[in-house]
């Protein structure tokens, strides 16, 4: 059993949770309250204070990269890693461009968290953050559109690590109007309608979370 320490609602936790359906393990959450990951307990697992954290058999393993790496590793079915070089390395930077520059202050997170976040969550909106959050976030959407405009998938024809990766925050970016009407024509919005149909993703929305949490 893996369990995994996370808050619903947080991308990177679903895409843990999303690796362990795709490649058929048992899993459990944990879930966490906004601001717990800087607890001494968590900080005892994750030095840096962010989430998700898996457990299993005594590992304990943090960054969504690792865990997602990991998971393909020990789970059953085909690899989530493509056997082409070239197509690993698209795998691998398509993952980098999420995590450095659209999870970012200067990137999507002022959007996202101040349109879908904040009020599930209860907090406090910042509307001025949102919109102007709107031109960058765009950017890197549009580079991210880059991937999939001549292939099904980010890393060509088979669904990878990639596509659980950058499915958890896009699928999030879809649900505000302004993350909407910046996916409205692009390649992203018919890739994003070809991975919600995997059980991977269908299984892990937030309110399938918070369920299962």
């Amino acid at each position: 059993m893996i369990v995994i320490h996370q808050v619903i609602g947080s991308p990177f936790g679903r895409a843990a949770v999303a690796g362990c359906v795709e490649k058929g393990l048992d899993y459990r959450i944990a879930a966490m309250t906004p601001g717990q990951q800087r607890s001494p307990a968590h900080l005892a697992m994750h030095p840096f204070g962010r989430m998700p954290v898996i457990e299993h058999d005594g590992f304990v393993l943090y960054e969504t990269q690792a865990i997602l790496r990991y998971l393909d590793a020990i789970g059953a079915g085909p690899s989530l890693t493509p056997s082409d070089p070239k197509a690993e390395a698209r795998m691998n930077q398509a993952i980098g461009v999420v995590d450095w520059y659209f999870f970012s202050q200067t990137g999507a997170v002022p959007l996202v968290f101040n349109r879908v976040v904040a009020p599930r969550l209860g907090l406090p909106v910042d509307d001025a953050a949102a919109v102007a959050a709107a031109p960058a976030t765009r950017r890197v959407t549009d580079v991210l559109a880059g991937f999939v405009a001549k292939s099904p998938y980010m890393a060509g024809e088979t669904f990878s690590l990639a596509d659980i990766h950058a499915g958890s925050h896009i699928d999030m970016l879809s649900q505000c109007p302004e993350g909407a009407e910046i996916l409205q024509g692009s390649p992203l919005a018919a890739w994003l309608e070809r991975i919600r149909v995997r059980p991977a993703m269908a299984r892990t929305t937030w309110e399938a979370l918070a369920r299962a949490a």
